[in-house]
């Protein structure tokens, strides 16, 4: 594809925000945009700005729009915005009435997997004809079922119509850092040429980048990639949770590091899972005592 031609421009605009880079995403000139191309570009800037935490604005910006595209963005902007309920509510509406849509697959279908709702969300997402989004929200979901199996039947399907992807690469080096072995490495190249690549201001590849050093032993590596994603924003919570795991790893006390995470996000997934452990460690133990021999 001519990367100068609108089709093309449209996939680095795609490209942007799947790499991380939301503020290029959102200042991206759509002026040379065909008709057809402006609605998708519309929906990445507005999806760059919810991840940006501008989830409020976007439900502003898209009140009272009816196409179903923007819809699934209000729905996502009430999701990150604390409205969880209302939020599932229009997602299970607009899967059943628009679940051909390839936004409404990747928006609703990421709203429903984050209420919980895998299987409902999975067979939303199943309906997709080539979309590539789709498919890496599909491995996501498999990951998390801990579903490894699937995930990597439904890479190698996607690999085979969609050979150079972006998506297809990240989505193979996450399933990689689940396999394990040399899967590391080849992981650690892509997200390492992200983070690298020119221009980039996103802490996503650092982090994944760091995340992949920790399992190939590299503690240090990880760490100095961590510290460069906290130094770009102190507030991202998901370089602070990498962090907190890289201290315990390396023998030492997170406890500033849970005290900054609970603070930012007191429901963040690694506080929740940390907790249920915990209570299923102390369920565990309450099985057992101390047995001292009578003198």
């Amino acid at each position: 594809m001519d990367p100068f031609s609108a089709e093309g421009e449209l996939l680095n605009l795609h490209n942007f925000f799947h790499q991380g880079q939301f503020q290029e995403a959102i200042d991206f000139d759509t002026a040379g945009l065909s008709e057809e191309n402006k609605l998708p570009a519309r929906i990445i800037s507005l999806r760059a700005q919810i991840a940006l935490g501008q989830a409020e604005d976007v439900i502003a910006d898209v009140q009272g729009e009816q196409e179903v595209e923007l819809v699934s963005v209000g729905a996502l902007a009430d999701l990150k915005a604390g409205n969880e309920s209302k939020a599932v509510k229009t997602a299970e509406k607009l899967a059943s009435e628009a679940g051909d849509n390839s936004t409404v697959q990747v928006l609703a279908g990421t709203v429903l997997q984050a209420a919980g709702k895998s299987e409902e969300a999975l067979a939303l997402l199943s309906q997709h004809q080539g979309n590539l989004e789709a498919v890496a929200l599909i491995v996501q979901i498999h990951l998390e079922q801990n579903r490894t199996d699937l995930a990597i039947k439904e890479v190698a399907t996607a690999r085979k119509w969609a050979q150079d992807s972006l998506l297809v690469n990240l989505a193979e080096s996450w399933v990689g850092l689940r396999v394990g072995g040399e899967k590391y490495q080849q992981a650690f190249y892509v997200f390492e040429e992200l983070a690298q690549a020119p221009s980039t201001s996103a802490n996503q590849s650092l982090i994944s980048q760091a995340v992949a050093e920790i399992h190939l032993g590299r503690l240090e590596e990880a760490e100095a990639a961590l510290k460069q994603a906290l130094a770009k924003d102190p507030k991202d919570t998901e370089a602070i949770a990498n962090s907190i795991v890289l201290e315990i790893i390396a023998g030492k006390d997170p406890k500033q590091l849970k005290a900054d995470l609970q603070s930012r996000a007191p429901n963040h997934h690694f506080l929740q899972d940390l907790e249920e452990k915990s209570s299923l460690f102390d369920k565990a133990a309450t099985k057992y005592s101390a047995k001292v021999a009578a003198a």
